[in-house]
């Protein structure tokens, strides 16, 4: 951590580079800790999922005090890391963080929003944890189709949990989750069987914008799936850095670009 953070005297300045180096993924060992971030993450979205198995004992409250802690202390992180205070409460991921924590903080007044935390997951396709991982897979030229299955992923995950939470909360087990995960599924894909509708206006409205902004973030997809394959390779005149595959001119400028073989 030392080379993330400068010496061992832990001055105010050094601090903050420190975090920031982390959250703009800068060095191996920042892409490592925003792995290791986001594997939390997924592990209070699980706690989120699962908590129905274990609300009524105590182990639930334990737990959920412990997340709420680790929510303050990340928040307190990027206000440090944050080139200013305004810019820090501007953030977007600033409000949902307050949100997530006062529900764990007031467990028993508030609905439990954990499920917002999956917003970490969309931060993640826009950071360069996700850039990495595809490089080190060699499958970076397909970025786009995962932005888009995250996006997509995303906003199921937001809708059931919201759906979840309004709605099927008080069921039993997974029962409620299931339940609001099939009418989330069902809705986005216009398949409309009726089995499950959500009551009063809420519900309706609750149904109108699923059906709207899944039906675009479903075409997006499809669309980044089925596009022609692209490879990242920035023209030296023009600049452009996406090109067909086989290009042998740039298609902004004319310039050749002589795009090396996959294999080579």
């Amino acid at each position: 951590m030392d080379h993330l953070f400068g010496d061992k005297t832990t001055h105010p300045k050094s601090l903050r580079e420190g975090l920031r180096r982390i959250e703009q993924g800068e060095g191996r060992k920042a892409i490592l800790l925003q792995f290791a971030f986001a594997v939390i993450d997924i592990a209070i979205l699980a706690f989120f999922v699962l908590g129905p198995y274990f609300r009524a004992g105590p182990t639930y409250l334990v737990i959920d005090y412990v997340i709420a802690v680790w929510i303050a202390a990340e928040i307190a992180a990027r206000a440090i890391a944050a080139p200013s205070l305004r810019s820090w409460i501007l953030r977007p991921m600033t409000w949902i963080d307050f949100i997530v924590l006062a529900t764990l903080l007031f467990p028993d007044a508030l609905f439990n929003f954990a499920f917002l935390r999956v917003m970490r997951l969309w931060a993640i396709g826009r950071s360069p944890l996700l850039r990495e991982a595809l490089r080190r897979m060699g499958c970076v030229d397909r970025i786009d189709v995962f932005r888009a299955v995250i996006n997509f992923v995303v906003f199921l995950f937001l809708v059931t949990g919201f759906v979840y939470t309004s709605f099927f909360y008080n069921r039993e087990g997974g029962e409620g989750f299931v339940d609001a995960l099939y009418f989330t599924v069902a809705t986005v894909t216009t398949t409309g069987f009726g089995d499950i509708t959500l009551p009063g206006t809420l519900g309706k409205l609750t149904s109108v914008v699923t059906m709207i902004v899944g039906i675009s973030l479903f075409v997006r997809l499809a669309q980044a799936v089925v596009r022609p394959h692209k490879v990242t390779f920035p023209c030296h005149r023009c600049g452009l850095q996406r090109h067909d595959a086989d290009a042998v001119h740039c298609k902004a400028c004319g310039e050749i670009l002589n795009i090396p073989d996959e294999g080579s």
